[in-house]
């Protein structure tokens, strides 16, 4: 999942530590179940384990990672980096939005200014900088996380039209994009919060502008979050009119444990 994603005054999970422990969670393996499509990505000697975020399956420090956020608001998502409770971090940008570029089959923008929020350690940003030629901007509510980003972007030579900032995305303010990408910031938000995500995300894209939204992690429901439950129509719910929805489609190319859990949506801006 996105690592670092603004949490509003008052949200307390109500789900007790006894079943987060037992919460059921996904994690993203990293490099072993990447299945390349672009060469613009960093090399392969980096993604050794001592060079990857930490990843685990283990319920108790899950359930610690949601306390910290729980406890500590938006500070709880730097807590967890600096305790190197980052389950979401995959280690490679996404392969769906790889394939998504690759295809060809969206005219998508290769000049303006992108956007990536709860950009983590910032593969993504990297991927979009590099493929599209955007200025694109990530941000996190983390200072742990874009000091990792900050690092990742030097050790991969990544575009110079990239930067990391520690910003809030509900605080940003008369800035647009051509260009908004959302993996898991949308289910790490309260559920509550996404309508205030779509009024956002209007007022930050552009007319004619692209949302690309996959949509991850696609499971039973379960009142245990972050990640939070979701399902794709869940984004037109809250998108509602002044988009049109261009892309629908379950990736081919996905992490392994992935397979039957993502979709990849993307919309256009009206």
């Amino acid at each position: 999942m996105s690592p670092s994603l603004p949490l509003r005054r008052g949200w307390i999970l109500t789900t007790s530590l006894s079943r987060l422990a037992n919460a059921q969670t996904v994690v993203e393996s990293g490099n072993n179940h990447l299945q390349e499509v672009l060469p613009r990505e960093a090399p392969r000697n980096l993604w050794t384990p001592s060079n990857m975020a930490t990843t685990t399956t283990d319920p108790a420090k899950f359930a610690r990672m949601r306390e910290l956020i729980a406890e500590h608001r938006e500070k709880g998502w730097d807590d967890a980096w600096k305790a190197e409770l980052t389950p979401w971090d995959a280690g490679t940008s996404q392969p769906a939005l790889q394939e998504l570029i690759v295809s060809g089959g969206l005219d998508l923008p290769r000049s303006g200014r992108a956007l990536v929020p709860g950009c983590g350690r910032g593969y993504d940003a990297v991927y979009l900088a590099n493929s599209l030629g955007l200025e694109t901007i990530g941000i996190d509510v983390s200072p742990t996380a874009i000091e990792a980003a900050e690092k990742y972007k030097n050790d991969v030579s990544a575009s110079g039209n990239l930067k990391f900032q520690v910003v809030d995305f509900f605080a940003l303010d008369g800035e647009t994009f051509d260009l908004v990408y959302d993996y898991t910031f949308f289910v790490a938000i309260p559920p509550s919060m996404r309508s205030a995500w779509a009024k956002q995300m209007s007022k930050l894209v552009k007319p004619g502008g692209f949302l690309i939204t996959l949509v991850y992690p696609i499971l039973p429901y379960t009142d245990v979050g972050p990640p939070f439950y979701v399902r794709p129509e869940h984004y037109e719910e809250v998108l509602g009119a002044g988009w049109t929805k261009i892309w629908d489609k379950v990736p081919e190319k996905t992490l392994d444990t992935h397979v039957g859990k993502e979709r990849m949506m993307v919309w256009r801006k009206l």
